[in-house]
Parts: structure tokens; sequence; C-alpha cells
């Protein structure tokens, strides 16, 4: 049972961006800001920080996957949010080993890595002519808003989340039960 956890709290969390900006107060939704949730893209990154070891990549397979899932459910171009998510992963995977896994590093690889990963998704969005919008108004209409909501959502999850990534990953790597 332990096997289908990852892939059904990264299909919630997937689910959950779509309404997610339902759950916010109406003053923020109905402002000039524009926040774009990257949850999954959060719990990836938290993923590859407490589960993932140096030598297993299941949150970049993860994030692949998800990515495409979420390019397939929510977006018009395919390959998007799927190649910027394991782009992402791949890169936080292999800052990890620089930084303990504690509160201070995912903080710092969470705003990161949202920041690549909004930015890389900006510049595609930009090159096919799906957006026009000035670098100096995205900064400060969508980047800054996105990272603090996202920065947000790690603070919430991260003590929910964090002993139980460490123990299935450590499941994992024992053989005991792995929960690919």
């Amino acid at each position: 049972m332990k096997r289908i956890y990852l892939p059904l709290i990264l299909f919630l969390l997937l689910l959950l961006e779509g309404v997610a900006l339902k759950l916010l107060p109406p003053g923020l939704v109905i402002s000039d800001l524009l926040i774009t949730p990257h949850w999954v893209l959060v719990f990836l990154i938290l993923v590859s920080i407490f589960y993932d070891r140096e030598d297993t990549y299941y949150s970049v397979l993860y994030a692949l996957l998800f990515g495409l899932l979420f390019d397939i459910v929510y977006t018009g171009i395919l390959g998007v949010y799927m190649f910027s998510y394991a782009l992402v992963v791949y890169i936080v995977h292999g800052l990890r080993r620089m930084l303990h896994g504690n509160i201070f590093a995912s903080l710092l690889l969470g705003a990161v890595g949202i920041v690549i990963a909004d930015i890389f998704i900006y510049m595609v969005y930009t090159v096919v002519g799906m957006t026009e919008v000035v670098w100096a108004d995205y900064l400060m209409t969508r980047l800054l808003p996105s990272l603090l909501a996202n920065w947000l959502f790690l603070v919430i999850i991260y003590p929910l989340t964090v002993n139980k990534l460490t123990d299935w990953g450590e499941e994992q790597l024992t053989g005991s039960k792995s929960i690919l």
C-alpha cells in the first residue's frame, strides 16, 4: 500500500493546483497580481531532498510524469512543465549534496527551484508567443507573488511531510517494501 503514497500525493496536489486560486481571498485574485501555484514542484523538491539518495532519481522520474500530466491538463503546449520540473528537480538533487537536509536548506532550494522553473516557463511562453509581458511587469506581478505563495506552501507542508519522506527513503534504501 505504501507504494502508492507518493504518486497519490502528487496527483492530489496536481488536482488542487487547478482550484488553488479559488481558495485564495478574493482581494488577491481580483488584484493585478498573478499567483501561479507550483505545489507539485514544491513537493517534488522535498522528495528530492529527503526521499532520494545520491544514486536514485525517483523525484526526477516523478517530475517528468507529473509535469507531463500538468501540461496535458492545464496548458496548451506539451513539454514545458515536464521539462522545467524535471530540470529543476535534477538541479536541486545535485545541489542538496552541498547542503544538509534541514528547513533552511529546503527553503533555499525551494526558492531557487521555484524561481528557475517560473522563469523557464515564462521564457518558453515568450518565445512561442503565448505571453507578451515585459520582464519588469512579470517580475513584480507574477514571479515575486508566486514565489512568496509557493514558499508559504513549502513552510506549511515541510513539517507535515519531511519525517515521512525520510522514513520512506530509508525503507527504500534498505530494500524493505520500496514505495516507487
